[in-house]
C-alpha cells in the first residue's frame, strides 16, 4: 500500500468517526502494518491547509477529529441550532468548570463555591458522560469524587486537561467584573462542620 493510499484512507476514517481516531482504533482497522498518526497526520493536516478547506485535523482527547474552522463557526452554529442537540444550563457549566480545574473533587468542596446545592446538576453531567466518579475523598463519610471524561475533552476541543485556559489568565481577562466569584476557584473551600446542627431553642414565655 502507497503512501498516498494510507493518507487517503485515513481521511475517510477521519470523516467517518464519531469520536477522536486514535492508534490503536487504526491499527484494528488496519489489521497489519497499520500507519502511524504521528507521521501521517501533519501531512494531511498541511494538504488541508494548502487547500484551503473549510475543514482542520485537531487534537482531541488522546486522537484526532475533523472540526470545522472558526471562521465558518456562526453557519455551523446556526446548522446545529436548528438539530435539536443539546445544550448544557449555566448551573453544569460553572459545574464542570470548577469539576475541570479542581479534579477530583468532592460534592460539598463543589456546593462551598458555587453556594448552591449541586446533586441534580452532577446526575445531569454524569448522565451525559462529561464527568465520572473517581473514587472517594478520605474526609468524614468519604463522599465521591468526580472528574472529567474524555467525552469533556471532546466537547469542549481540548486534547487534554493541561490546554484549558490557566485561571491567572481568566482573572486577568475579568478582574474588573467578577473578582469574588473567580477567588473561588483559588481559595480553598470550607470544610462543612461534621458536627449536625442543633436547630435554636425558642425563649421561654
Amino acid at each position: 500500500m502507497t503512501r498516498k493510499e494510507q493518507l487517503h484512507i485515513l481521511e475517510a476514517l477521519l470523516f467517518a468517526s464519531s469520536e477522536p481516531l486514535t492508534q490503536s482504533r487504526v491499527n484494528l482497522v488496519f489489521l497489519k502494518d497499520a500507519p502511524q498518526l504521528i507521521n501521517l497526520i501533519p501531512e494531511l493536516q498541511d494538504k488541508f491547509f494548502e487547500e484551503n478547506r473549510p475543514l482542520e485535523i485537531q487534537e482531541i482527547a488522546g486522537g484526532y477529529q475533523i472540526t470545522t474552522r472558526v471562521e465558518y463557526e456562526t453557519w455551523v452554529r446556526r446548522l446545529l441550532s436548528k438539530s435539536g442537540k443539546l445544550t448544557l444550563s449555566q448551573a453544569a457549566l460553572e459545574t464542570l468548570a470548577i469539576i475541570a480545574y479542581k479534579q477530583p473533587v468532592n460534592r460539598f468542596d463543589i456546593e462551598a463555591i458555587r453556594g448552591v446545592d449541586c446533586s441534580g446538576v452532577l446526575k445531569t453531567i454524569i448522565e451525559r458522560n462529561l464527568i465520572k466518579i473517581k473514587g472517594r475523598d478520605e474526609g468524614p463519610g468519604r463522599p465521591l469524587l468526580y472528574a472529567t471524561t474524555d467525552i469533556f475533552l471532546e466537547y469542549f476541543g481540548l486534547n487534554r486537561i493541561a490546554d484549558m485556559p490557566k485561571l491567572k489568565e481568566i482573572i486577568e481577562l475579568t478582574e474588573s467584573d467578577a473578582d469574588d466569584q473567580l477567588d473561588a476557584f483559588i481559595r480553598e473551600p470550607v470544610q462543612p462542620s461534621p458536627e449536625i446542627d442543633q436547630p435554636a431553642e425558642s425563649p421561654s414565655a
